[in-house]
């Protein structure tokens, strides 16, 4: 039996934006303690994670939090472009920039495929 069958993955492009929203909240909580506990980064990393586990699920409001997870994190990830001194942190904020606005779109296109 193969590992897709096993998870249940329909669409392999949900499947990737679920990886994609667990890593990225994984990543946040755990840069957390080494950032002084900002609040901003603890909460998009939650969201994230709700997000993701919302995806797994199907959930009908998992729309919801990636629409939000979009605005607070390009929200966060301009600024700290902005304001950033550093290459490492504003080449891994364009990243993150762009795949939150890929998969925001992908989902938002997909949305019919979560429960009503």
């Amino acid at each position: 039996m193969s590992l897709k069958s096993k998870l249940r993955i329909e669409d392999v492009g949900m499947f990737v934006a679920l990886i994609f929203y667990a890593v990225a909240g994984i990543i946040l909580l755990a840069v957390l303690p080494l950032t002084n506990f900002p609040p901003h980064i603890g909460i998009i990393g939650i969201l994230s994670l709700l997000t993701a586990y919302g995806l797994f699920g199907k959930r009908a409001w998992t729309i919801w939090f990636v629409i939000i997870v979009f605005l607070v994190g390009t929200t966060f990830s301009v600024a700290t472009l902005y304001f950033g001194r550093e290459l490492l942190l504003d080449i891994s904020m364009i990243a993150y920039l762009i795949l939150t606005w890929i998969f925001t779109v992908y989902v938002a296109n997909k949305r019919k495929t979560l429960e009503s």
